[in-house]
């Protein structure tokens, strides 16, 4: 296979590959993926992610923003993928989990308690928005401040949002985000200040608030098992990097993604097999074709999914760092 590849992706590989390095594996790495063991070095496991990366975005076409690393034990996480990586995006629902990181910095405060109640109005409702809540005319009614939680980051609720700003107003938000480090990572106010459009990052602020996380500096334990949780949850986003992985490799992915217009974005963590974080991802695309269409089919959707498996294989004989977060066992229920 003959890759296609741009100058923009070319000088965004980072420090591990050049132009060179994956044009000349360009042809043969769809096979070698496949057939050879996976790296034991996260040198070499880099570069792996960096050609795979280089060949689906090149070939979904498009713009590509984005930040890729793979955790080295022995010292600092080795840069796969450098994208236009400081360029300041429309995150969209990517953001979402920055806004529950504000929301449960507030829960380790004493402030909010996830099991508080929060009102639900019919006026609060996002008419045909994402999630669920829009499909329920049982209004007013109310809910768990961790509903919320588990609905704004596993089926990417639209009303959750609001509901969250009900609690979070956006000015309090965007402060402890940039009390956290994260400046370009921000909500967008509108007149009510409990309601903001989801705003701006950048592929390695969301890569860095992802790496903060897993390192135990962005929350309490409690709050950051809670949150990868969420992300780790058999129902989060499947459509992207988990799509064509069974379920034992999905509990290994932590996952958030975003779309809107033309933009299909995602972010999130992958776990070694003890459930240390070993590699993580910020990936913003936009300007693809099909801009209505939502689904599966999106050419930033395919590239995702293909991207997914490659990722995982190149991290698969290696270890995380850090602390190790294991899935609590998800047995189906068939009712009863």
């Amino acid at each position: 296979m003959t890759i296609r590849l741009n100058r923009r992706t070319a000088l965004g590989l980072g420090t591990v590959a050049t132009a060179g390095t994956v044009l000349g594996a360009a042809g043969p790495a769809s096979a070698a993926e496949t057939t050879e063991p996976s790296p034991t070095t996260p040198a070499r496991a880099a570069r792996r992610v960096a050609a795979s990366y280089a060949r689906s975005s090149t070939e979904a076409g498009g713009n590509w923003q984005a930040y890729v690393s793979v955790a080295d034990p022995a010292g600092a996480p080795v840069v796969a993928v450098s994208a236009e990586a400081d360029r300041r995006i429309e995150a969209y629902s990517v953001n979402k989990i920055a806004v529950a990181t504000a929301v449960l910095d507030k829960v380790d405060r004493g402030l909010l308690a996830l099991d508080q109640r929060v009102e639900v109005t019919a006026a609060i409702v996002v008419p045909g928005g994402d999630g669920i809540f829009s499909l329920d005319g049982a209004y007013p009614s109310s809910v768990t401040l961790g509903h919320v939680l588990a609905t704004l980051l596993t089926v990417s609720d639209d009303t959750a949002v609001r509901l969250c700003g009900s609690v979070c107003p956006a000015a309090e938000l965007n402060a402890i985000l940039v009390a956290k480090g994260f400046p370009n990572t921000q909500v967008e106010p509108v007149a009510n200040p409990n309601r903001f459009f989801l705003g701006t990052s950048t592929p390695r602020e969301t890569h860095d608030l992802l790496r903060a996380l897993v390192a135990g500096t962005l929350l309490s334990p409690a709050s950051t098992a809670f949150l990868l949780g969420l992300l780790r949850a058999p129902v989060a986003f499947t459509d992207g990097i988990r799509r064509t992985m069974s379920s034992e490799e999905r509990a290994r992915i932590a996952t958030k993604a975003g779309w809107f217009a033309d933009a299909r974005h995602e972010a999130g963590i992958i776990f070694d097999r003890s459930g240390a974080a070993v590699l993580t991802y910020a990936l913003f695309a936009d300007g693809q074709a099909d801009p209505d269409d939502f689904g599966a089919t999106h050419p930033a959707v395919q590239a995702r999914a293909a991207m997914g498996p490659r990722f995982l294989a190149a991290v698969d004989r290696l270890a995380g760092a850090g602390t190790a977060y294991r899935v609590a066992a998800r047995r189906p229920s068939n009712g009863g």
